[in-house]
């Protein structure tokens, strides 16, 4: 307090009343600050939290009080993001940093940098409560848990890379059956601890199948043994929900027997210790193999004996079976047999169906007439179809795009007209292959009567009057000895000298002479 009796009066009334100088607020509160920052730079205090608030800067406000005193507390942004403990009302903490004021409301405060959980009931309090708080939001139901791969191909483990720990798993792994390990080297205990695990459970699980680091089927988040305190990073909540949230099955493994941290509830499966866990999470390689030849013996042993029972079956059945070959003869009897009847039944059936396709082909109307017919009903749709779009096209020119669809609706009429057209056309030419013109072209004739039927040999006499159809509508009218020719087709009205007459090859002396005349 030197410097408050160094400076001179600045009251000229002071020298005559008193030595002390008369200090203005903002220096008393400035030397008052000093002081307070000198003596108290670095301090612990303890108390319990209340008034606890969040500005929007980032900033914490809150106070320590215990039964007979309060003190303000600050923790600047930087530092709050720091702080291991969640600060919470009513929790009991132990802080560090330096006392001050704050002049512009004449109180004096502790500005902290660190934050610790008071005592072991505090811990095991808060731990409670937050057991109960993530028990509630179902992460640690039974339903999410999943069951450990029977034999993992590569198991991750999140521990430190100096501890004991990491050896005794890798020493146990070896023992029972060598895996592939991959170690995410992590704090387990003090500042940070706790976002490094979480960190860890995170990237094994960010892993990509199939990539250049493969992605482990286990995890084991291990710890050696230790005080509350020790293992209190294993019961953060960014840790537990890591846990919880990992699509890879987890081992934990933190502590001792009677340790007990709140990964373990949130863990597919919790082990006693690390080394348990190495033993949970491999089968010994040696058991394995003793089981496998044994079930092997069973295997063959058991085979054998339900062959030698089987082969004693067979041989006993065996004898009160008949002759297989007289079963066989008989069978190829009754086969024979079968065939004879089935060639027959297929002659049969095939002079059934030629006999009836002539039935058929004799009623048959005339393709020409066919042709026509569908040739009148397709000049009738067109019509109508013009007619309807002669009627539709008013109604649709006030609607431009109603007009475009009537447009294509009747050029897609028009196309299927002209389809049905060529398919007709089509037709037509198919029916003109199969007409018994064509074979008119190549020198056969049709002899029919006054009527137009076609007549046979037995139906003509002498007298009667005969047409002759060539090639290229070329028909020729005989009587008996006479003879006619014309280009038309026969009718009852039209007779000998009335018809045009084609080429006649004269008749000889002696077909003259028969009794039924010439027919050329």
């Amino acid at each position: 307090m030197n410097d408050l009796f160094s400076k001179p009066p600045s009251d000229p009334t002071a020298e005559r009343g008193t030595n002390a100088p008369a200090l203005s607020v903002s220096e008393i509160s400035s030397s008052i600050k000093r002081e307070l920052e000198t003596r108290f730079d670095r301090v612990r205090v303890r108390g319990e939290i209340s008034g606890l608030k969040r500005a929007g800067s980032g900033h914490i406000y809150m106070s320590l009080k215990d039964d007979s005193a309060v003190l303000s507390v600050i923790c600047w942004r930087g530092q709050a993001s720091k702080l291991s403990v969640e600060p919470q009302d009513g929790l009991e903490v132990i802080v560090t940093g330096r006392i001050t004021s704050y002049p512009g409301r004449s109180n004096y405060q502790i500005v902290i940098d660190s934050m610790e959980i008071a005592g072991e009931g505090a811990l095991l309090k808060l731990l409670e409560e937050r057991k109960r708080k993530l028990t509630s939001e179902g992460l640690f139901a039974d339903d999410r848990k999943r069951l450990i791969p029977f034999l993992p191909e590569v198991i991750g483990v999140v521990t430190s890379p100096t501890g004991a720990v990491i050896r005794d798993i890798m020493h146990r792994l070896s023992d029972r059956f060598p895996r592939r390990v991959l170690v995410w080297p992590v704090l387990v205990q003090g500042k940070g601890a706790a976002e490094q695990i979480a960190t860890a459970i995170e990237g094994f699980n960010a892993l990509q199948p199939g990539g250049d680091i493969p992605r482990p089927d286990t995890l084991i988040v291990a710890r050696g043994g230790g005080s509350l305190e020790d293992l209190w990073a294993f019961n953060e909540e960014i840790v537990v929900r890591a846990a919880a949230n990992s699509q890879i099955p987890l081992l934990s493994a933190v502590g001792h027997e009677t340790d007990t941290t709140l990964i373990d509830f949130a863990s597919d499966k919790r082990a006693p210790t690390p080394t348990a866990a190495a033993e949970m999470a491999v089968p010994v390689r040696a058991e394995l193999i003793g089981d496998v030849q044994n079930i092997g013996r069973r295997i063959y042993t058991g085979a054998n004996r339900l062959l030698s029972e089987r082969r004693m079956q067979v041989e006993a059945l065996s004898r009160g079976l008949p002759d297989p070959r007289r079963l066989i003869e008989e069978k190829m009897q009754r086969l024979d047999d079968r065939v004879e009847r089935m060639r027959n039944a297929m002659k049969g059936y095939l002079r059934a169906q030629s006999s009836g396709l002539s039935e058929l082909s004799a009623r048959l109307p005339h393709p020409k007439q066919q042709i026509l017919l569908a040739n009148h009903q397709l000049l009738a749709l067109k019509d109508r179809l013009n007619a309807s779009g002669t009627q539709l096209l008013p109604r649709r020119q006030q609607e431009l795009d109603r007009l475009d669809a009537g447009r294509r609706m009747v050029a897609a009429t028009n196309l299927r007209i002209e389809r049905s057209g060529n398919e007709l056309r089509a037709l037509d030419r198919v029916l003109e292959g199969v007409s018994y013109k064509n074979v008119l072209k190549r020198g056969f004739s049709v002899v029919r009567g006054e009527e137009g039927s076609v007549l046979n040999a037995n139906d003509i006499s002498e007298g009667t009057p005969i047409h002759i159809e060539f090639a290229n509508d070329a028909f020729v009218q005989a009587v008996a000895g006479k003879e006619s020719g014309g280009n038309g087709p026969p009718s009852s009205s039209s007779s000998g000298s009335s018809a045009k007459n084609p080429k006649k090859k004269k008749a000889s002396k002696k077909d003259t002479d028969t009794a039924q005349g010439s027919l050329l």
